[in-house]
């Protein structure tokens, strides 16, 4: 076994050996709290900026990546007590990710994953973290008018997906984001040969999937310069195979084989647009069982607890997705280049 898996081997018996811990309330730190939970349960994120002390790293304390590092691995002690995570959040707030403000945790999901890339001295590692969430797409524009066709490759580092306002599916919402949208009126776009402006057709296909997929349910709605949530239910499957879900996403340079994912981790909202407070629903490993994770108060609960955040009327839902692709340790050797 190679030096590299070995660690990475060594450092999943650690994690699956530990119990979790959670994390306190510091400036309305919920949000931020829930997504140190889902970074903790998402271990190829430790494993490899394990690998970043031997790099090395500005050790300042503007360094959101190196406080990162330092949190997830306190998270991964067998300490009973809440861990420390002061100079994480205070790093976020030097990079203008404010304490003492409501924020959006899909937006801080997206800036914590940029400030690895910018503040992380050892680029390819920081692309290698990236590339855990990469999703490559082509997207096809064709003009309703001269019939031209525009093409560009693309990627995403999450899958945002519209939420119907009765009752919605996963399936659903993936079948609606990849089929042809046509864009008319303020949404038409440039066509080059016509020379102005002109309705067209999109269509969106993958390239590749990644090794984590972020699925992010957009609960809200902006109208008439308010912004309200939607509670309406939306069901979702503690594991699905991505090429029988949705047949028609593929492109035809899709080369993946193994398109099957497992759920680890649930970003939970309650409460409303503009006042809520989240939790998070994660586990360690597909063969461990699901713990819930409310700041500093952790429990261990059932897949039945976990489904009960589909959404309904004054009820606590689900607002991101973390699903693994792939067997969990891939027989003690994983794959993390994207």
């Amino acid at each position: 076994m190679s030096g590299r898996n070995l660690m990475i081997s060594s450092f999943i018996m650690r994690e699956r050996s530990s119990g979790m811990r959670g994390l306190p309330n510091h400036h309305l730190s919920c949000c931020v709290n829930t997504l140190l939970q889902t970074f903790s349960a998402t271990w190829e994120i430790g494993a490899l900026l394990d690998k970043w002390e031997a790099a090395g790293g500005r050790a300042d304390d503007r360094n959101v990546p190196l406080q990162l590092k330092r949190v997830l691995a306190a998270m991964r002690s067998d300490s009973p007590r809440p861990a420390p995570h002061r100079d994480f959040l205070l790093s976020l707030d030097r990079n203008c990710v404010r304490l003492n403000t409501q924020h959006d945790a899909d937006e801080v999901f997206l800036s914590i994953l940029n400030f690895m890339q910018q503040q992380m001295d050892d680029k390819p590692l920081a692309l290698e973290i990236q590339n855990l969430y990469r999703i490559s797409v082509k997207t096809n524009l064709e003009c309703l008018e001269c019939s031209s066709v525009q093409t560009l490759n693309t990627y995403m580092l999450g899958l945002p997906l519209h939420v119907k306002e009765d009752h919605d599916s996963l399936e659903g919402c993936m079948t609606s984001f990849f089929e042809h949208q046509e864009l008319r009126g303020a949404n038409c776009c440039f066509c080059g040969i016509c020379g102005k402006k002109t309705p067209s057709k999109q269509a969106v296909k993958l390239l590749s999937l990644p090794r984590i997929l972020c699925v992010h349910l957009k609960r809200f709605r902006n109208h008439g310069g308010y912004t309200r949530k939607l509670d309406c239910p939306v069901t979702f499957p503690e594991s699905f195979d991505f090429s029988e879900t949705v047949k028609d996403a593929f492109s035809s340079d899709f080369a993946q084989d193994d398109c099957k994912y497992t759920l680890h981790a649930v970003v939970v909202h309650s409460g409303y647009a503009m006042f809520g407070h989240y939790t998070a629903y994660v586990r360690h490993g597909a063969d461990r069982p699901w713990y819930y994770a409310d700041d500093s108060h952790v429990q261990q609960v059932s897949w039945e607890d976990v489904q009960s955040t589909y959404g309904g009327p004054r009820r606590h839902t689900a607002y991101m997705l973390m699903y693994r692709r792939g067997p969990e340790d891939n027989g003690g050797q994983p794959e993390l280049s994207g």
